[in-house]
């Protein structure tokens, strides 16, 4: 295939990344292709000056000039600033990118684009970007800033290997905040990219983590984002990244301990060998970790329209995407949508005080504060929900330095999460004795919890019995926990005095694979628990099976919501629940004790329409494994 033909598909690329519309006018202002004529004659008279691009001219000579006609893949002007204009060209691979010397403009695209540069810089400030390459993961980006009339020119390190919307570029050169609209797309891509290039340089399952989280903190720091791009030694970018974390977690109120330590964590980084001998320069060094989050995410956080957090979710992406490292630091993520249906079953709003006395990464606090802010007015009632309604406890430490990261990237202002034992008497003192920022008490009313199962020392119920003992009369708590806790021949102490002093609202039985990916194979269920009111007997307790969410597995992804189906069945789930509405095969109600089974299987009544052959199959197997589990099918 001819290279120009081949060049197609960098331009393709190239105009996909910067969202240009089609050629002429565009949003952000216009593009002009090829050569062609523009309505401004200073820009047609420095091409006609310039010719077609030599194969040989250094920078600084204006004598030598190709024959024909200048043809740049593109010239840009912007809306928003009539003196600045983009000049871009492309090449179809990554050997045409640029030559030593930068003096072969016919044959690689940054020099090509620096030779149109030298000519549009007599009238223009002009931004110069060479692209090469036709695949977005092995592109080469790299982009130039010539003021006018300048002898010389500067190298926008920051947009190194990406490619920027237009308007971004001004704002790179300006040193305004770069804006990018969502894409979830992005997000998973960038967290494979950076996981992957983290397992090539060798660092450790469990510092993977706490790496990112100690580079998300630190970009959270104005002077930190705007400068470390001009530090030129390892050693000196990780002393300022150190110290913008102490600077953006002494904000949040942090104690100085606690900082200690995070910065510790952080520091040993200098331990990966191949990390700290790779040039800053370069790809997969310690600034270009850092690029890659500021110029790809942070853009998203930053971008006027969006409502998604994109930092936290490209966190929770990162230290999601492979099983390794959630189950080296013992993380097993709850999935999104099942806290976010857990906060909306207890009608979280933003009078809430919510606690989760085993936040683990933060995960269900994240869930609870984006309900809370939906229901926020002003930005005054968004700050105080940020310092006084969303409290926790973390035994683990470098958890519960994750769990820090991730309230702080969502600008938590006060981070009310304890570092101790959920079971410490004065760690549960130190909740029980809250108060707001004008010294009122803080009463929590609602809880969340994912406890850890199989513990040796406490069964999952005993969280759930301590978790409501923190919540005033009349609050609710949403546990997540295996489905052995609701059958009634196990943990039948605990059971009696959960409903001794508590209420039992609701179970839902989950989808048997909800934690896939995770490496936890256990099947769960959601219980809804009212505290301080003993559990009545003559009043039923609402089941659902909710065993359908609508999720599918995907190779690498795990469980996604392929079909967009998930909102209309929460909707349809929610609505069963508060109407108490009985569905044959996914809904009853019935009258239980401490010593029955608390799921809906034992009590909803099968929808034979639904029935099919292959039910009928999966019975019977099941029922063979069972045996033979069981050692009951002997050989006749």
């Amino acid at each position: 295939m001819p290279s120009s033909k081949i060049e197609k598909y960098t331009e393709q690329l190239t105009e996909k990344e910067m969202k240009i519309a089609g050629y002429g006018e565009n949003p952000f202002g216009f593009v002009y292709v090829q050569g062609e004529n523009t309505p401004n004659s200073d820009i047609n008279d420095a091409l006609k000056r310039a010719g077609g691009k030599p194969k040989d001219c250094e920078l600084s000579d204006f004598s030598i000039h190709g024959t024909g006609k200048a043809k740049p893949e593109y010239i840009i002007t912007l809306k928003h600033d009539l003196d600045t204009i983009i000049v871009i060209e492309c090449k179809n691979t990554a050997k045409k990118h640029c030559s030593d010397s930068l003096g072969h403009p016919k044959d690689y695209a940054v020099d090509g684009a620096l030779y149109y540069a030298k000519y549009l810089k007599n009238t223009f400030h002009v931004i110069a970007v060479g692209i090469s390459g036709t695949q977005k993961s092995e592109v080469r980006v790299d982009a130039f800033y010539w003021a006018k009339n300048q002898t010389n020119y500067s190298e926008l390190i920051k947009s190194k290997n990406i490619i920027l919307e237009p308007e971004n570029y001004l704002k790179l050169v300006r040193g305004e905040k770069v804006q990018k609209a969502y894409s979830l797309s992005e997000v998973k891509a960038t967290a494979v990219k950076i996981h992957d290039s983290l397992r090539i340089n060798k660092m450790t399952e469990k510092l993977k983590p706490l790496f990112i989280a100690g580079v998300l903190i630190s970009l959270q720091d104005i002077s930190f984002s705007n400068d470390y791009d001009k530090l030129t030694s390892f050693d000196t970018l990780l002393d300022s990244c150190c110290s913008a974390i102490r600077r953006v977690l002494n904000d949040g109120e942090i104690d100085l301990e606690k900082i200690h330590e995070i910065e510790g964590k952080f520091r040993e980084i200098r331990t990966v060998i191949k990390l700290k001998a790779t040039p800053l320069s370069d790809d997969n060094s310690l600034r270009w970790y850092i690029n890659q989050l500021e110029m790809k995410i942070k853009p998203m956080m930053d971008y006027v329209g969006n409502t998604i957090d994109a930092l936290g979710v490209f966190y929770h992406e990162f230290i999601s995407y492979s099983s390794g490292d959630g189950n080296s630091l013992g993380i097993v993520l709850t999935p999104q949508h099942l806290t976010e249906l857990m906060a909306d079953l207890i009608n979280i709003d933003k009078n809430s005080r919510v606690v989760d006395i085993c936040c683990g990464s933060g995960a269900f606090l994240v869930a609870a504060m984006g309900r809370m802010f939906k229901q926020a007015a002003t930005p005054e009632e968004i700050e105080y929900i940020r310092r006084n309604t969303l409290f926790g406890i973390e035994q683990d430490s470098d958890i519960h330095t994750l769990a820090l990261a991730n309230m702080i990237m969502r600008r938590d202002g006060k981070s009310h999460i304890i570092h101790g034992d959920c079971f410490d008497t004065h760690t549960i003192e130190k909740l029980k004795n809250l108060r707001d920022e004008k010294g009122r008490n803080i009463v929590l009313n609602k809880g969340l919890l994912n406890p850890p199962y199989s513990q040796k020392d406490h069964v999952e119920l005993e969280f759930l019995e301590q978790e409501l003992s923190l919540i005033c009369q009349g609050g609710e708590v949403a546990i997540v926990c295996p489905m052995s806790c609701a059958i009634g021949t196990k943990f039948k102490e605990v059971r009696k005095r959960l409903m001794e002093h508590h209420t039992l609202k609701a179970v839902f039985s989950m989808p048997d694979d909800i934690f896939y990916g995770q490496g936890a194979g256990t099947c769960v269920c959601i219980m809804i628990w009212e505290a301080g009111k003993p559990h009545d007997t003559s009043v039923s307790t609402f089941f659902g099976y909710y065993k359908d969410d609508g999720f599918v597995k995907r190779k690498k992804l795990g469980r996604i919501d392929a079909y967009n189906k998930w909102n209309g069945i929460k909707t349809e789930w929610l609505r069963l629940y508060r109407e108490k509405e009985v569905v044959d095969g996914l809904t009853a109600k019935a009258c239980v004790n401490d010593k029955m089974e608390w799921l809906c299987e034992a009590y909803m009544k099968t929808d034979y329409t639904k029935l099919s052959q292959d039910d009928f199959q999966s019975t019977l197997n099941d029922y063979l494994a069972y045996l033979i589990k069981e050692g009951n099918v002997y050989e006749t």
